[in-house]
């Protein structure tokens, strides 16, 4: 399998800084719904800590506090200060500024923070992160303390005090302010502060277009108000640890006129970045003002790690090799047969294994016969035997269960394969014989001919071992592959494919907010290439708009959850998974080889959070030669 997003999953290492710091000695989390019997019914989720004002940092010895017993994280060890962290990217990066596009977003995780972030003192038995999208459940505040549905289009944010900017001109230290927040909202929406509707702001997330205003009451609020009620794609929005919600500096902006160098690099985050050089890589170093504290050690100033070095380093070989020899401490994207061999080479090296953030599926037009049948769609599942190609083609390491539009990961979102009557199991069994049956009854006793139009980043030797179990059912499939833009032209947006389709973000368990996953199979849905059209589906994509609560939204999710797994709109092949490799001195980050038990997370997701967080154990870094 190719290497996607090593990039993302480096340069996460360091929103560490950014995102979950407490400025204070200690922080708890409640959670209030409140519901009333009126039209605007409102949902209250509050996130409360308690912080301190101070800006004095604590002067950084080569001790810290002792781990308190008691905790889940003690297991990980005494969190140690100093070091380099070297990790690995695929590309430079063409963008400083969340203003200017999505590419290579995590690089702002550097410098800049977000008003949200997960929880970092989280039992992973409790919630364990691994799918991409957070549920609100389990966000607490970072830039803010809490925030707020005051009506149903109104959402307050309640900021932290005591949030400095680096120490740098023109930012020089002063402290961020609601100001700061309505300012970043203004400059990518065009709402106010100068900007319009006509600058090249940062439009690719649609639900900003909804947003009607941003303003400060006061020094530490911040008020959102939207043209229509949506809770879930409000929260789902603006806690996102994507490019949109990374604050920058005015000044900076005012002085510079957008932040696309490096030199111009200005937040309030752990990290500031001293060096970068084209196709080399890029060096950022501890911000020694810091705002920030370990919630799981309130009295240990943040980062823990002195220096991150960045290296360019284009080809997955190389990386392979520069992390058998210790030359970098983590990669990301490691596919089955990589991390085997890691195993046999470097058995000092961790590992944890994650699911594929999606569930490849071939994908039939619902809309043309034979497709349109469900018996033939039945009989296209039942011809696929995803356990035999999660134990042979993926050697174990892959999931043996189909899916449905939300991953099981996100429990009562979801509908849980354990809650499936057999009945409907059934229809997701390898079972030849009951295939060829379905097609006999939908007048297909010999077969038919087909074809598949697959854009060739996808796994083509997998579509062939679909291929073969379709031709053993009678279906004989041919295969045309396409390079990813033109696929994309095809038959994302054109619908010019008359049969099947695949592409490497297979239609199930894709990692979107549920407002948006929602919208995959709605008749009207621009990108709805299965041209899916059940009034039962768009009925509750409807319903969804009129929720209230989050478990008015999960409860819609589930039914429509069930009905995607009913209906059979596509057919799930498998869900892989990749692997995170890493060095045994980088702590913090997992532990003793107890997978997600130890690391909570979607790894690439906690370098992008909490990499200020983690640590380097330079005494057995040295035991072991490095």
């Amino acid at each position: 399998m190719k290497r996607k997003g090593i990039w993302l999953g480096l340069s996460l290492l360091l929103v560490a800084a950014m995102l979950l710091a407490s400025c204070g000695t200690t922080t708890t989390t409640t959670t209030t719904t409140t519901t009333t019997a009126a039209a605007t019914t409102t949902t209250t989720t509050k996130t409360t800590v308690t912080t301190s004002t101070s800006t004095t940092a604590p002067v950084i010895t080569s001790s810290t506090s002792t781990p308190t017993t008691g905790h889940w994280w003690d297991k990980l060890g005494t969190p140690q200060y100093g070091g380099t962290l070297t990790l690995p990217m695929a590309k430079d990066p063409t963008t400083w500024d969340p203003y200017l596009g999505t590419s290579n977003p995590s690089l702002c995780a550097f410098f800049m923070e977000q008003p949200v972030a997960n929880d970092w003192t989280l039992d992973p038995k409790v919630y364990d992160y691994t799918n991409g999208y957070t549920p609100p459940d389990y966000c607490v505040g970072f830039l803010c303390t809490s925030w707020e549905f005051t009506d149903s289009t109104t959402y307050v944010l309640h900021m932290k005090q005591g949030i400095h900017y680096q120490n740098i001109p023109p930012a020089n230290s002063r402290e961020m302010t609601a100001a700061d927040i309505v300012y970043h909202y203004d400059r990518i929406t065009g709402l106010g502060d100068g900007f319009t509707k006509v600058d090249p702001y940062y439009s690719s997330v649609a639900q900003l277009q909804t947003l009607t205003s941003v303003t400060a009451p006061d020094k530490y609020t911040v008020v959102f108000k939207w043209k229509t009620p949506n809770i879930i794609g409000i929260t789902g929005l603006l806690q996102s640890s994507s490019i949109q919600n990374s604050i920058e500096c005015p000044e900076a902006v005012t002085q510079w006129g957008d932040l696309n160098d490096w030199h111009h690099a200005i937040g309030s985050g752990a990290f500031i970045v001293k060096d970068f050089v084209d196709a080399s890589g890029l060096t950022v170093v501890r911000n020694p003002n810091y705002w920030g504290y370990d919630e799981r050690y309130p009295k240990n100033q943040l980062p823990y790690i002195d220096q991150v070095t960045i290296l360019v380093i284009p080809d997955q070989s190389t990386c392979l090799a520069a992390l058998r020899s210790g030359k970098i401490d983590y990669l990301d994207q490691v596919s089955v047969v990589d991390s085997k061999n890691l195993a046999k080479t470097n058995p000092e090296l961790l590992q944890i294994g994650l699911p594929l953030g999606t569930i490849y599926t071939v994908d039939p037009r619902n809309d043309v016969k034979p497709f349109s049948d469900i018996k033939v769609r039945e009989a296209l599942q039942m011809a696929i035997n995803i356990p035999e190609i999660a134990s042979t083609y993926y050697q174990g390491a892959a999931s043996s269960l189909p899916g449905t539009l939300t991953t099981y990961a996100m429990g009562d979102w979801s509908y849980q394969y354990s809650d499936w009557p057999q009945s409907l199991k059934d229809t997701y069994t390898y079972n030849p014989t009951a295939a060829k049956k379905l097609l006999a009854d939908a007048g297909y006793p010999t077969g038919f001919t087909t074809d598949i139009v697959v854009s060739n980043d996808f796994d083509l030797n997998l579509v062939q071992v679909v291929q073969s179990y379709f031709a053993a059912i009678g279906v004989t499939m041919s295969i045309r592959a396409m390079d990813p833009s033109s696929w994309l032209s095809y038959v994302l947006t054109g619908h010019k494919h008359d049969a099947i389709a695949a592409r490497n973000q297979g239609m199930l368990e894709l990692n979107y907010e549920p407002d948006i996953q929602i919208y995959r199979f709605n008749t009207n849905y621009r990108v709805n290439y299965t041209m899916v059209s059940d009034p039962n589906y768009d009925a509750l994509v409807t319903q969804s708009l009129t929720a209230s609560t989050t478990d008015q939204y999960k409860a819609v999710m589930q039914k429509v959850n069930q009905l995607v797994a009913q209906q059979h709109y596509v057919i799930s092949v498998c869900q892989p998974q990749l692997f995170t490799v890493y060095q045994p001195w980088l702590k913090g980050f997992s532990a003793q080889n107890e997978s997600l038990s130890a690391t909570g997370s979607n790894s690439a997701l906690w370098f992008f959070q909490f990499g200020a967080r983690f640590w380097i154990d330079s005494k057995l870094k040295t035991s072991l030669g490095h």
